[in-house]
């Protein structure tokens, strides 16, 4: 079973390493554009094309399943990557956490990207799934970027901006960039009390449910033999981890291997 993964950066890690909880034998095929990073500014059409070109580089590797692991790229790329690849390769968007949030909290504050912050798209998302709760949107400028480059201080300034703008006593935060699952334990220090909400493991949910509806769970597809790490000869297989860059074979980049799962995934065998 071979999983590909879009994002601009690393903040498709956060995604990876959810499937590879639910999936140990799963190879992952980690596609970015870390020349356009970040995409939260770009027009819409150019969003479009370099997720294409992320997409087309991860399914020429002979994939099972896509994740679009950016929300700004399942904002306005997704329509056109479904078209491309479904119903052959099935697609999966990442979407913000705001309606498990609104479900079980009366006020709740949304992170996003400046670009999704205000956006129709979230606005949509708060109409629909809302539930009656006191939502504040929250832009986070420059903290996607300091995630991206393993700033401490930017990252650490980004968080304390983005706090300040959230009001008090909120229950929970919905993390609406991919990037901020990376950092989630110095938002969580930032915003004390509120519980926080990311995609990545509804996303891996959905990913392997898709497959299961096409009959590739457990077929074997692109895994790699091999204990788990730190484990014995019986451990789950583990899969190989494929990292492109540009649509380039690379190593994990070095600000990836700063956080717990780009460490983590860097240590799974890579195909030749």
């Amino acid at each position: 079973m071979k999983i590909g993964f879009v994002d601009s950066g690393i903040g498709l890690l956060a995604a990876a390493a959810a499937v590879r909880r639910l999936r140990a034998d799963a190879h992952l095929v980690l596609s970015s554009d870390p020349a356009g990073m970040p995409w939260g500014p770009r027009a819409p059409q150019d969003v479009t094309a370099r997720a294409l070109a992320c997409a087309r580089a991860a399914a020429d590797e002979g994939l099972d399943a896509l994740i679009v692991a950016c929300n700004t790229a399942s904002v306005h790329a997704l329509p056109a990557l479904r078209a491309a690849f479904e119903p052959g390769l099935p697609v999966v968007g990442t979407v913000p956490a705001i309606k498990p949030a609104a479900a079980r909290h009366s006020a709740v504050a949304i992170w996003a990207t400046p670009a999704t912050t205000g956006s129709p798209y979230q606005r949509g998302l708060i109409a629909e799934f809302g539930n009656g709760a006191d939502i504040t949107e929250v832009p986070c400028p420059g903290l996607a970027d300091a995630v991206q480059h393993a700033d401490a201080d930017a990252v650490r300034a980004a968080v304390e901006a983005a706090a300040a703008l959230t009001p008090a006593g909120v229950g929970a935060v919905v993390l609406g960039c991919t990037h901020y699952e990376l950092v989630r334990s110095r938002i969580a220090e930032a915003v004390p009390g509120a519980e926080l909400y990311g995609s990545a493991d509804a996303v891996a949910a959905q990913a392997l449910r898709r497959l299961v509806g096409a009959g590739a769970v457990g077929s074997g597809s692109g895994t790699q033999p091999g204990a788990a790490p730190g484990g014995s000869p019986d451990a789950p297989a583990v899969g190989a981890v494929d990292v492109l860059l540009g649509g380039r074979r690379a190593a994990m980049p070095e600000a990836a291997l700063g956080y717990p799962e780009g460490a983590a995934l860097a240590g799974s065998p890579a195909t030749a």
